[in-house]
């Protein structure tokens, strides 16, 4: 099958039916921020990290979110357990290597959690990709140096290297998985005035993920669903503060004949 509007509202459709559980590994600065985007979209979120019940978290989830934003030895314990655990019992496993890259803290984690459990998705913006790929990429801390299209070769590295769908973030939306490609084209600049919209998108992917076992289907349908919304955040008001609140709505009122309409998306 390939991505399309009637594909994205029929994976919308079932997680408003079934409210999957999300498990999310992710960083106190965009917690709230994710878990309410979770709510809007129909799923259900769980903010779990220590590592005495990531693995029974693991077990009741339908899928797993790592994202390395906040990194201490607490979450890094708990990423490795529910990381483990998720491969064992074959959840979809969704990893955000947030500013990998900028510390050899950092990358240090990154590639020990990626030989630990190969992940069925990883996103991040260009810069990300890059210094996973270990392309030695230029960091801003949490931002990119380079636009979505200059990762493009590293993403295709890391699938290939991986098995991974691997999706890079930018003013056009990449998400590949071997001879597989689809570019989103929606969205809007303001969102990256928001912080945390990078991460809100990773954690939308594991509900797609959640309720569509083709990953690649999944990971694009998450970042359209994603973009679109922004657009319609920002064209009630464009200005940061007004966009978090417009975004959780448009994401909650999201319906089959906007998506249609505003989609911009080629396959290939």
């Amino acid at each position: 099958m390939n991505p399309s509007p009637q594909s994205i509202w029929t994976d919308i459709e079932r997680i408003r039916a079934q409210a999957p559980l999300v498990h999310n590994i992710t960083n106190f600065v965009v917690m709230n921020n994710t878990a309410n985007a979770l709510l809007a979209l129909g799923a259900s979120p769980a903010m779990v990290h220590a590592p005495d019940e990531v693995e029974d978290f693991v077990s009741i989830s339908s899928a797993l979110v790592v994202n390395i934003g906040t990194l201490d030895e607490t979450f890094v314990a708990g990423m490795r357990l529910a990381m483990q655990k998720a491969k064992t019992l074959s959840k979809p496993i969704i990893f955000d290597p947030v500013g990998v890259g900028a510390t050899a803290y950092r990358n240090q984690v990154s590639a020990e959690l990626l030989e630990l459990a190969a992940p069925d998705v990883i996103r991040g913006n260009a810069s990300e990709i890059m210094a996973l790929a270990g392309l030695n990429a230029q960091t801003k801390g949490v931002d990119s140096l380079y636009g979505s299209e200059a990762a493009s070769d590293a993403a295709r590295r890391l699938s290939a290297s991986l098995g991974s769908v691997v999706v890079i973030s930018g003013a056009t939306d990449y998400i590949i998985q071997g001879e597989r490609t689809a570019t989103i084209k929606n969205g809007h600049s303001l969102m990256a005035k928001v912080t945390g919209m990078g991460c809100t998108a990773t954690a939308l992917t594991g509900a797609f993920a959640a309720v569509n076992s083709d990953y690649f289907l999944a990971a694009t349908h998450a970042m359209a669903v994603m973009s679109i919304a922004g657009e319609l955040a920002v064209e009630k008001k464009p200005a940061p503060g007004s966009l978090q609140l417009n975004f959780l709505d448009a994401l909650y009122e999201l319906t089959e004949a906007t998506i249609t309409d505003r989609l911009q998306l080629t396959y290939a």
